[in-house]
Formats: structure tokens, sequence, C-alpha cells
């Protein structure tokens, strides 16, 4: 509906047209020029606000802010893709090189609290999903990409692995992001180290590199 269009300048000549006004040739010809020179000067205006917006941003206070990187991530998603692993079953491939210290993919899900996802651990071990993809991000905060995920949880534990994961707070709120180690070239596969608390029941790491521990827990 027309109440929906956002407001636009309507020109001197246009509302005259509307208002029947019989002007002389050279008055219109003045009030276009000076449309045309307003126009210019909003214009202009706002090319200047950019550039100072941009030398603000450009400063490495800014560039180093973790609400920056985040905003560039979203804006300028790298190119990934989920494939067969030679690791485990799953893994996510990069599909165009990806530069040392770069933000590669944030880690989506649900956050719920530690006697949720012990209660859906217990739930998805009964209906059958050998995989439960739950990523801890403080004492009481998991993040569960089971069921409502994106690509980042088909990234497989290595023990020399080419990215890590970063826990960044955004207004208040915590997100995990994975960036990268090292460069990494096309094709190759993310991973990173789960960082498994040490326990008796031990599950075995299929990573296959020189340094591996054997096992990811």
């Amino acid at each position: 509906c027309a109440r929906s269009e956002g407001y636009y300048a309507i020109s001197r000549k246009e509302k005259d047209v509307y208002l029947d006004l019989d002007l002389p040739e050279q008055v219109i010809r003045e009030v276009e020029n000076v449309d045309s020179s307003g126009a210019n000067r909003v214009l202009s205006e706002r090319r200047s606000e950019q550039r100072r917006l941009l030398t603000v941003i450009g400063t490495t206070a800014v560039m180093d802010s973790d609400l920056l990187k985040l905003n560039q991530l979203k804006f300028r998603k790298k190119r990934l893709r989920f494939g067969r692993s030679r690791i485990h079953e799953w893994g996510l491939f990069a599909m165009e090189p990806i530069a040392a210290d770069e933000m590669v993919i944030e880690y989506v899900g649900q956050n719920i609290r530690q006697m949720v996802a012990d209660n859906r651990e217990k739930r998805y071990a009964q209906q059958g999903i050998g995989s439960s993809y739950l990523f801890r991000v403080d004492h009481d905060t998991i993040i569960d990409a089971t069921k409502c995920g994106n690509l980042a949880r088909f990234i497989n534990h290595c023990c020399t692995p080419n990215c890590y994961a970063k826990v960044i707070t955004i207004e208040s709120q915590k997100k995990i992001v994975i960036y990268s180690k090292q460069p990494i070239a096309v094709n190759e596969e993310i991973t990173y180290d789960y960082k498994f608390p040490l326990e008796e029941n031990k599950i075995p790491c299929l990573c296959g590199t020189e340094n591996c521990r054997g096992t990811l827990n």
C-alpha cells in the first residue's frame, strides 16, 4: 500500500502539474536547476558521511573488535561445503582459500542449560541419534546444534587442527566462532581440537595425524 512506500522528494515542476499553475518556461528551468543542485548537494553530503564512517571503521581498535569481525562474517560468508571425510563420516571443506586468523564460520544452535543438555543427550541416544552436537560455552551454557544447527556441526576433531574455536561476547550474548590457525587451501578439510575433558571411557581419535593423541578425551 502507499503507506509502506518510503519518503521521496517531488520536484517543483511535478507539483505545479497537480496545482494547474501556468509558469513561464524560464521559471521552470530555474526551478529544475535548483532541484538538481539540491539533490547533488545531498548526495555529496552522504558521500562525505560515508567516507568519515569508513575512516572510523578503518582504525585498528575497531577493526580488531569481535563485533565488526562477526558482521564481516555475516556479510562476507566463506564458501564451504560438507562431504565425506577421511576422518569420520561427514566433514566440512573449504571451497576457497582462507587466510590465517580469519573467521571461518559461527557455530549456530540452541542455547540451553546443562540440565537440559543432559536430558537431551539421553533422549538422542534413545532415539538412535549416534552423534549429538553439544558445544559448551561456559559453566552452565551449551549450544545444541543437533537439530537446529548449521554446517559448523560437521567439523571434525583433529589433534593438529587448522582452526580453533573461540567464545566471543556480542551485546551480552556469547557466541562460538571458528577461526583459522593457518592458511587453508581449497578442498582442505576444516578441523579443530574438541578439547574434551579427560574421562575413563575413551573415545578413539581417527584424525590419523603424526601427533595424534589416540583419543578425543
